[in-house]
This record gives structure tokens, C-alpha cells and sequence, in this order.
């Protein structure tokens, strides 16, 4: 990730373009979002033209301080506030009691919003300036996989939208954390780069079974697909690929040098789960592109962010019939 703020020239073009009611892709240190003004809902529409997104499926509104929180949201728990001081700006979304300011179509007709404050020095450099609240989900088509470089929007949303601002690579590589907290009970309703360990000194820590309706940002069961076939398996080691098959692999440890994949992808060779993160949607694209048959992702250890991206491969791998599954 880029330590420095792009040009002022590239940051004063994005607030104009937010301030007349446009979109904007920005970087933040977990993926690209697609920004626009929270409070227009004119221009919250353009996100979900561009993306192709449903408009029950609510986004997440980053804030340009921290003031700015009670002006959009009921703040009445203490735990909430203690989560902000340890983890913000960075990836946490927490979700709370909306104001009536907020229109409905940022929270697909919720009494809750999802708020973050980014880290991303481009990012906030933007939203302090414009000071108002930004809706931005990541900057892909719908149900695509997330972008972590500005080439990997432009492969997305060329011709759909008006700027793409190059923040360099993202830090974090998948989205934030989502929680929401009542009574000293963090309930996890994404997982990212927050931990459960890293949430546990605050709370006790639930995982959010998935509702029947949409309650939070990222819950839908089919996301960040490829267009490849993509199955999950525990260990590459019990798996047997098919003969005549192009199979790519998508792997945390390493398979060795004599393998019947065509294409092989190690997360990180250094056994590191956060630049497994980091690379994760990098290396599934670099997979999608390779014309294969089918791409085998193994999964990671289920703790720390191996959860999170646990959770991702889970989405990634939904839109195929497990009965067609090689």
C-alpha cells in the first residue's frame, strides 16, 4: 500500500466529482471502493447502476471524523465506543441505530447503518476534505471478486464510471470486519481482518448466523465469484484431479514442484495468513484469467483472518451446484 496521499491535483478532481453528485473509485487499505455522497441518495443510485447491485443489499458509510458518527447514527453502547478508540480508522464497520438524515436506499430500508472510518491516506485525505459521509462498496460488478489494485477496477468498471484514483495496492487485501454490539456481545456478522482474537479482550464474540433477509453489508451466500469454477477442499493432498481437466489451485501451503495442476498460486510461502489476505483476490483473478476448467482453493487454518478468508472462499464457490462438483 502506498504510504503517501496521491497528488492533490487527482484528490481535488475526486472531490468535485463527489461534491456534483458522481461516483469515484478510491482505495482503501482493505479493497477499492466505489464512493459516493451518503447523503444524496441520487448519487448513491449511480454506485448500484455501475456495480449492478441489488437495492436490498445495504452499504457501508465511511466517515470523514469521528464527530461525524452522531450525526448519521444512535450511539448508546459503550462497548461500540470502546471498539472505535481501539480500532478506528481502520477495517471494523460497526453497525448501528440509523438517523432519518440517512436515506433509505444506503441501508436497503434498515433502521441500521454499517460505519467505518478508512486508514487509507488517499481515502481520507478525499473524505476530510469533502466532509461529508461516503457510501462506498467495493468497486466491482456485483458479486464479483473484490478489487485490490486500480487495474483490477478499470478491469471492472471501465466505461461505468468517471475516475479511478491509483492508491497503489491495497494493505489489508479483503473487506472489513462487521459487527454489531449489544450488552457486552460483539456479534461478527463478516469477518475480516479484525479478528475474533482481536475482538475477544472487549466481549464475548458471536458469530452471526445467516438471517433470513439481508441484515448487514456482504451476507449475501454468493459473492466474489470467479467466472471459473470454483470448489473448496479441505487438503490438495486428498484431492484427485480429473484427467484432461485445466486445473488451476489456489493454495496456503505449499504442493511441491511435481503436481498435476496446470496453474498453481501459493498465498504466501512464508506461511503469513495476513499476505495470504493480502494476495487472495490478486491471485483468484490471476486464476479466473488463465482459461482454466476448474480452480481447487484449500482451505486455511479456521482462525485469525484464515477465518475470514475461510469465509470468502465459502461465497466464492456458492453460485456452483455442489452435485456438479469434480
Amino acid at each position: 500500500m502506498k504510504t503517501e496521499v496521491v497528488s492533490a491535483q487527482e484528490c481535488a478532481k475526486a472531490i468535485k466529482l463527489l461534491r456534483d453528485g458522481e461516483v469515484v473509485a478510491l482505495p482503501t487499505e482493505t479493497v477499492y471502493g466505489l464512493a459516493a455522497d451518503a447523503l444524496n441518495p441520487d448519487a448513491v443510485a449511480k454506485i448500484f447502476e455501475a456495480k449492478e447491485r441489488p437495492r436490498f443489499d445495504p452499504l457501508i458509510v465511511h466517515l470523514p471524523n469521528r464527530e461525524a458518527l452522531d450525526e448519521i447514527a444512535t450511539v448508546e453502547s459503550r462497548l461500540a465506543r470502546e471498539l472505535m478508540e481501539k480500532f478506528w480508522p481502520g477495517p471494523l464497520t460497526i453497525i448501528f441505530s440509523k438517523r432519518e438524515i440517512v436515506p433509505d436506499i444506503v441501508t436497503a430500508g434498515l433502521e441500521t447503518v454499517a460505519v467505518r472510518m478508512s486508514a487509507h491516506l488517499t481515502f481520507h485525505e478525499v473524505v476530510r476534505k469533502l466532509n461529508r459521509p461516503l457510501a462506498a462498496p467495493s468497486a466491482n460488478q456485483f458479486g464479483r471478486i473484490s478489487p485490490t489494485t486500480a487495474q483490477h477496477v478499470f478491469d471492472e468498471l471501465n466505461g461505468r464510471i468517471p475516475l479511478i484514483v491509483d492508491g497503489g495496492a491495497t494493505e489489508h487485501g479483503i473487506e472489513s470486519t462487521i459487527v454489531q454490539v449489544a450488552n457486552r456481545v460483539i456479534a461478527v456478522w463478516r469477518r475480516g481482518p479484525i479478528t475474533d482474537e482481536m475482538l475477544r479482550p472487549f466481549g464475548e464474540v458471536r458469530e452471526q448466523t445467516s438471517p433470513v433477509t439481508v441484515g448487514a453489508p456482504g451476507q449475501l451466500p454468493t459473492h466474489y465469484a470467479p467466472r471459473t469454477k470454483l470448489i473448496v477442499v479441505e487438503s490438495l493432498r486428498e484431492f484427485s484431479p480429473p484427467s484432461g481437466k485445466g486445473i488451476g489451485v489456489l493454495c496456503f501451503s505449499s504442493v511441491g514442484d511435481a503436481t498435476p495442476f496446470a496453474v498453481v498460486r501459493q498465498l504466501s510461502e512464508r506461511g503469513d495468513p495476513r499476505q495470504a489476505a493480502a494476495n487472495f483476490f490478486r491471485m483468484l483473478r490471476e486464476l479466473d484469467r488463465e482459461d482454466l476448467d476448474l480452480i481447487v482453493a484449500e482451505r486455511l487454518p479456521e482462525e485469525g483472518i484464515g477465518a475470514a478468508i475461510n469465509d470468502r472462499l465459502a461465497r466464492a464457490s456458492a453460485r456452483f451446484d455442489p452435485s456438479s462438483r469434480a
